[in-house]
């Protein structure tokens, strides 16, 4: 059985779907593995360290049983894909119908892994957490180097510096990271999450939780924050102007699986923050949590620097790449049947069954057939 692994067509796409490392795990599952001309150029890594791993390289994936990408793929190359093989990657599947329809007609078997249950089992599989986790970091990181001030609290001859305060937003797996990132660089921090059981994970980390009483919220399935209703909305909008007004960095990492992000952060927000003060908006890729976010842009609003980075893993590209492929290993080593020298689906599998958005000719998930079937 034949992997091949193409260079990322996304503009500016810095990471990639495999690493020497990987492909020498996949070789020894059993795997014949074949990357493109050229495919770890972004991050250093020439061909001759993917052919000492055990991959050939190769210009096409016509021959392939498996196609493994981070990036969803252009539809001129999903039709050209061999019938009866397999996609693996992200899909954004609920953004990007004519894609699933390509794959759906080009008879492919699609692991998307944006679906990969949230559970304990499948941990070592969850990409989406992997590179959150990586920009809730980034995050901290580019305001860090945005700000106008230092980070931590400095005692000099000249005088002392206090600490530069930082909100946060979402308290998942990114807004975790960006709370224990900030804290680690001294700066004083305060985040918010409609979660309750998210106060406890914020005041481990030494940051202090706000508190909004917004009356029944809770978590959706796979971990994510319910949505809230407008009126919930507007409350948390209002308990939070006080919170960014004193900051001198929000960072906003709200995202609700297959929407549009939640507008968080208002214009009337942002104008009562200090100028000169730096938002990052995780969310920017998706609608983004704050009015007049542009993805991929930096843009100045009342004194403010709004940042709308979407591919902030790919600031840490090599780091992110690594944990990238190691989700794939895992979830292609759980689906591997020794025996028979392939992948085995077993659609009584809960990892399996949800993580496999085409096969046979039919779209599985419920959300995105119905998405798909409306467009």
């Amino acid at each position: 059985m034949r992997l091949f692994a193409p260079r990322e067509r996304y503009p500016q796409e810095t990471r990639v779907a495999l690493t020497p490392p990987a492909v020498e795990q996949l070789t020894r599952l059993g795997l014949g593995v074949t990357v493109e001309v050229g495919l770890g150029a972004s991050l250093g890594i020439d061909d001759a360290s993917y052919l000492r791993s055990g991959a050939t390289i190769g210009q096409s994936a016509d021959e392939a049983d498996i196609v493994v990408r981070l990036r969803p793929p252009p539809l001129d190359e999903i039709r050209t894909q061999r019938p009866g093989s397999v996609a693996v990657g992200f899909f954004e599947p609920f953004f990007q119908p004519e894609l699933v329809r390509a794959m759906t007609e080009a008879g492919l078997s699609a692991l998307c892994m944006e679906l990969i249950p949230r559970t304990t089992l499948a941990q070592k599989m969850d990409a989406l957490s992997s590179q959150a986790s990586l920009a809730g970091y980034a995050a901290v990181i580019v305001a860090a180097e945005r700000i106008d001030k230092v980070l931590p609290m400095m005692t000099t001859p000249a005088g002392t510096i206090t600490p530069a305060r930082v909100f946060v937003i979402g308290a998942g797996v990114a807004g975790l990271q960006a709370i224990a990132t900030a804290r680690r660089l001294g700066a004083r921090v305060e985040a918010f999450d409609t979660r309750p059981a998210a106060q406890e994970q914020i005041a481990s980390l030494g940051a202090k939780p706000l508190v909004i009483d917004l009356g029944a919220t809770g978590e959706a399935k796979g971990g994510y924050a319910q949505a809230l209703t407008p009126e919930q909305l507007m409350q948390q909008r209002q308990a939070m102007a006080k919170s960014c007004a004193a900051a001198d960095i929000v960072i906003t990492t709200a995202q609700v699986f297959g929407k549009r992000a939640p507008l968080l952060v208002t214009a009337a927000m942002v104008a009562g923050m200090r100028p000169g003060s730096v938002i990052v908006d995780l969310a920017a890729g998706s609608g983004g949590n704050v009015e007049g976010i542009v993805p991929d842009e930096e843009c100045l609003v009342s004194g403010v620097k709004l940042i709308g980075l979407s591919n902030l893993p790919g600031k840490v590209a090599r780091d992110a790449s690594q944990l990238y492929a190691n989700n794939v290993v895992s979830l292609l080593t759980h689906l591997w049947d020794p025996a028979a020298k392939g992948l085995r689906f077993d659609l009584n599998d809960e990892i399996t069954s949800g993580t496999l958005l085409v096969h046979g000719g039919q779209i599985r998930h419920d959300g995105v057939r119905s998405l798909v079937e409306g467009s």
